[in-house]
């Protein structure tokens, strides 16, 4: 693989959507990035649509099909990215910086045929390489790749954070800068909680965990590929320059910052968008649950906790949850699965969320669990269903109740 002209560092960055909404925007984008490559790095910069972009395609497919084709959905969602790319490529070149503009399939993201779920297979660098050795910026569309049969895909929910750190290991760059509207990853949610604290670093393991535990700053997909590759991400402001949050291996993270920042609970997590679903009375034979989840397999839905009760003459509950988004495609299937393997009825409930607690101090220190439990306790917050691993314990609690469930177990761990 060629490399950029004298060992020239290569900068990868990731603009969301906000930092791109408006022609103003993209202008002070445009400066930001100008301003790193004049310091000598090779820059490649990954931009999602502007604005409500993307969700405005999505309202216009709907004023004319209640369930569209998946491909032709990968095929219309991929022009925002298009659009936003484009535009800060001309910025860039009013800028005075040489600049080119790609797609995600001329960039060479190279993906499987899963359309509007894709996952990443390869991505060849080859030519975002040899754009960047001959001193261009290259400003490449986030969110989107192609398959080997040469379709238009799209990488669902995250694609742009996912696309961005992707296309750091196929270059070679050794950190990704994710520029948000939020100046790094807190302790909570801003929005619910009054006074959240910056972290100046997290582990892999424990972002993974608050990622796919709904905190929205970054996306689990992204986190994995950052820990599976080495790829050392760096959460920031994209309009204010300040300290952000460092997202690297434990043991780099307590050699930067030293023991003081080994805490038990990184941060509180929550999630509004699930819902549960609950098979009672299912018979108590093998391969009744390989049934139940092959069946949401071929639908490509992420099954996010899973709890079987006991077995009582022969039948027992099985209840799970899965993504509010993804419930429509998988409620018909449901119910005749249902039926299939006799169950006795069948439960959706979409007024529910999880609250999370994640830490290395989970499986190290002792009362964590108790501590969480009797917080929700003390503000007469029910738990429904419970969830644990080395790094988390999770709750399900009536949506209702999400916002003050959160605040009563940051108050309990990180006030």
């Amino acid at each position: 693989m060629s490399t950029p002209a004298n060992n020239t560092p290569i900068l990868v960055q990731k603009y969301g959507g906000t930092s791109v909404a408006t022609a103003d925007h993209i202008r002070r984008v445009a400066k930001r990035v100008a301003v790193e490559k004049r310091k000598g790095k090779a820059v490649v910069v990954v931009v999602s649509a502007m604005g409500k972009t993307t969700d405005e395609l999505i309202s216009l497919s709907r004023e004319l099909s209640g369930q569209p084709a998946r491909r032709e959905m990968d095929m219309l969602l991929h022009a925002g990215e298009i659009i936003s790319a484009s535009l800060l490529a001309i910025a860039l070149e009013e800028e005075g910086e040489r600049a080119v503009s790609l797609t995600g399939s001329q960039a060479g993201m190279i993906t499987d045929d899963t359309h509007m779920q894709a996952r990443i297979e390869e991505v060849e660098g080859e030519r975002i390489l040899g754009h960047l050795t001959s001193g261009r910026v290259v400003v490449i569309t986030g969110f989107q790749g192609v398959s080997r049969e040469n379709e238009i895909t799209t990488l669902g929910r995250g694609g742009s954070d996912t696309s961005a750190v992707a296309f750091a290991v196929g270059i070679g760059a050794r950190q990704c800068e994710i520029l948000t509207d939020v100046d790094g990853v807190y302790t909570a949610d801003p929005r619910i909680v009054e006074n959240p604290r910056k972290m100046s670093w997290c582990s892999y393991d424990e972002m993974l965990e608050m990622a796919s535990l709904g905190a929205r700053v970054l996306h689990s997909r992204s986190v994995e590929i950052a820990r599976k590759f080495g790829v050392e991400l760096i959460v920031s402001s994209s309009t204010e320059e300040m300290p952000g949050t460092l997202v690297c291996s434990s043991e780099k993270g307590r050699k930067e910052f030293g023991e003081m920042e080994e805490v038990l609970i990184r941060g509180v997590a929550h999630n509004a968008d699930v819902a549960k679903v609950s098979l009672l009375g299912v018979p108590d034979q093998p391969g009744i649950a390989g049934s139940v989840f092959e069946t949401l397999g071929t639908h490509s839905v992420n099954i996010l906790l899973i709890v079987q009760a006991e077995s009582h003459e022969g039948h027992n509950d099985i209840s799970f949850l899965v993504s509010s988004e993804m419930l429509g495609q998988v409620r018909e299937d449901l119910e005749a699965l249902a039926d299939k393997i006799g169950a006795s009825k069948l439960l959706v409930d979409e007024g529910v969320g999880t609250v999370s607690v994640v830490g290395e101090g989970v499986q190290r220190e002792s009362g964590i669990a108790g501590r969480m439990f009797s917080s929700l306790a003390r503000e007469e917050i029910n738990i429904d269903l419970i969830s644990t691993s080395n790094l988390m314990i999770s709750c399900v609690v009536a949506e209702d109740s999400l916002e003050q469930a959160v605040q009563a177990i940051h108050r309990e761990f990180l006030e």
